[in-house]
């Protein structure tokens, strides 16, 4: 029972994080009540996401490490630069906004790339490490990072923000592992089907709390709102595009170019509307919540676009 609803999740995934910033916004009186949640029930996801992790794999690929340092650089200094400069040029003097469109860029990439990678046939040992030491380091770069590109314009509660990310993301998935080489990865293949429904539900709900603390910015759609949304599905759009593009140009393998085209795309999109909702003004958490309703049909697309190429 719980494969089938899983399987039914996965196939309606582009609709669920629409569906549920509606939801949010529409009982945003309702969900705003259980705003101290979202980082415990977020730290579930990571846990359940990360039971196919472990330590031998990341070996392997830190013997070859180019690949994983080229997402990094993709990751965490072309893409919130290149969102910068597009929220620059289109919204000059809207500084948090323009933060927000760098918060989405600027977090971890998606742990949701692996399922991508692999459906394409990617490099899945690459996109596990890259998940792996992404989420490690992110503590440290998330904050290092947006002090870098927009530090001096706004206030970053750059403690809170890293203890928030060690809970949600860095200790979760550390215990993961952990489990995974002590069970010599049966935890992986006993637990991880029966998690991953109620993973996939954690996230709705996580979309609507985050939704409903911004509910007042996204229940009036003006035309600022909409151009949000546009710059956003642009910058997101560019951002598979790039990675695509720079892989090739590096003379990356096939299998390495499909898993730097996700991982360079994607981005764990839930964690950056937690940053931007927990530490942020509410004006910075609109983009990054506007943001969530692209990730997977952009996935979707690209995907297509993949296996024709």
């Amino acid at each position: 029972m719980l494969r089938q609803l899983n399987q039914l999740l996965q196939r309606i995934m582009p609709f669920i994080a629409p569906s549920s910033v509606v939801l949010g916004v529409s009982f945003s009186s309702f969900f705003s009540h259980f705003d101290a949640m979202v980082i415990y029930i977020f730290a579930f996801m990571t846990f359940a996401g990360s039971l196919s992790l472990n330590f031998i794999t990341l070996h392997r690929v830190l013997s070859h490490p180019l690949s994983i340092i080229i997402a990094l650089i993709l990751l965490h200094f072309i893409m919130p630069l290149w969102a910068w400069l597009v929220g620059w040029i289109v919204f000059t003097e809207d500084v948090l906004t323009i933060t927000g469109f760098v918060i989405a860029m600027i977090i971890p990439t998606g742990i949701t790339s692996f399922i991508w990678v692999s459906m394409n046939k990617g490099n899945v040992a690459l996109t596990l490490s890259i998940i792996l030491i992404d989420t490690i380091l992110s503590p440290f770069i998330v904050p290092l990072s947006l002090s870098f590109v927009v530090g001096q314009s706004v206030e970053l509660e750059v403690w809170s923000m890293m203890k928030g990310l060690l809970i949600m993301i860095v200790i979760p998935s550390i215990l993961a592992m952990i489990l995974h080489e002590w069970t010599k990865g049966k935890i992986h293949e006993v637990w991880s089907p029966r998690l991953a429904p109620f993973s996939k539900l954690a996230l709705a709900i996580v979309i609507m709390i985050n939704s409903a603390e911004v509910a007042p910015y996204l229940q009036a759609i003006d035309w600022k709102l909409l151009k949000i949304a546009l710059c956003m599905f642009f910058i997101a759009a560019t951002g598979y595009l790039l990675a695509w593009l720079v892989a090739k140009w590096l003379k990356r393998s096939g299998k390495d170019v499909i898993s730097l085209t996700f991982s360079g795309g994607m981005r764990n999109i839930s964690a950056g509307a937690v940053i931007a909702v927990q530490y942020f003004p509410g004006p910075v958490a609109v983009p990054v919540v506007v943001g969530m309703l692209f990730q997977q049909v952009l996935a979707s697309i690209y995907s297509k676009l993949l296996i024709r190429k």
